[in-house]
């Protein structure tokens, strides 16, 4: 094979270096890809290494949408890095597989909405039904659903892999407005049960995982919707944004910035959490001059 073959063989990288903003852009994901997966990894880390933390349900989802975001920031290092365009047409893209890894989280923050909103208003429903074997289920149905029907995308005809997407579509607005109706549920609802329930260690634990599933949902809609919503305008209209890969669509990087800012949220959230991170890793990281 000649070099012209054997070079034209590699994926380029995401920018050309022509331009100073180039340098800036190939940084930021660098650090991004770096900072989101060991964030979130961490958190991974400390609630699977702490047999309480292992034995409450929302720290299960925790734990669903954990892997999600450490895999998402390790996906930067390629989505990010090189050149990569998603969707249609694709370019060096990895059949949505990649991106399809905040799917996994909507659907996690959909059922964690539920289980808190049951854990709260119905606790005796909540006790005698809602398993720790239950939950786990339910997070191994949202990575099942998520693939499973970007698997019946990739093997149908053109056509009816259309017709799957324009689903997925619906079933996203769905989504979102469902989540949308539950965290104002959660706050309203809630809020007024906690209030006549005495104070204790149950009351508080309860405030906490409401307080963090409500900050981490509205955070995620934010940094996500506007992806979303440049999806729908390109495919109903010419008025969508078109960038020229990944690494500098800006909707994209909002939503993959929930990579680091959930698992961020969930430590700002729970001093639980926080020491136990700290004591799985990050307190045995001796400072050195």
């Amino acid at each position: 094979m000649s070099a012209g073959n054997s070079s034209a063989s590699f994926i380029p990288l995401s920018v050309d270096f022509s331009h100073s903003e180039d340098y800036v852009i190939y940084a930021f994901h660098l650090a991004f890809a770096t900072c989101a997966s060991v964030l979130a990894g961490s958190v991974l880390a400390g609630i699977l290494r702490t047999r309480a933390l292992r034995a409450q349900n929302r720290f299960v989802f925790m734990v669903n949408t954990s892997i999600s975001d450490t895999l998402t920031g390790l996906s930067v290092y390629y989505l990010g890095l090189f050149d990569v365009q998603e969707g249609y047409p694709s370019r060096n893209g990895t059949f949505h597989v990649l991106p399809s890894l905040l799917g996994v989280n909507i659907l996690t923050f959909m059922f964690a909405q539920f289980d808190r909103y049951c854990a709260v208003c119905h606790p005796f429903f909540y006790d005698r039904y809602i398993s720790r074997s239950v939950v786990i289920g339910v997070c191994v149905y949202c990575w099942f659903h998520i693939y499973a029907q970007l698997l019946a995308s990739s093997v149908v005809p053109v056509a009816t892999a259309a017709q799957i997407y324009a689903f997925s579509i619906a079933s996203l607005q769905a989504i979102v407005l469902t989540k949308v109706v539950m965290t104002v549920k959660l706050y309203v609802v809630a809020n007024s049960q906690l209030k006549r329930e005495p104070p204790g260690p149950d009351k508080e634990e309860k405030k906490e995982s409401l307080r963090i599933i409500i900050v981490v949902v509205i955070t995620f809609l934010i940094l996500w919707t506007p992806s979303f919503v440049n999806i729908i305008m390109k495919q109903v209209s010419r008025y969508g944004l078109v960038f020229r890969n990944e690494a500098t669509n800006a909707f994209a990087i909002m939503a993959r910035v929930n990579a680091l800012s959930t698992p961020a949220l969930y430590l700002w959230g729970s001093p639980t959490l926080r020491a136990s991170v700290w004591r799985a890793g990050w307190g045995k990281v001796q400072w050195t001059r």
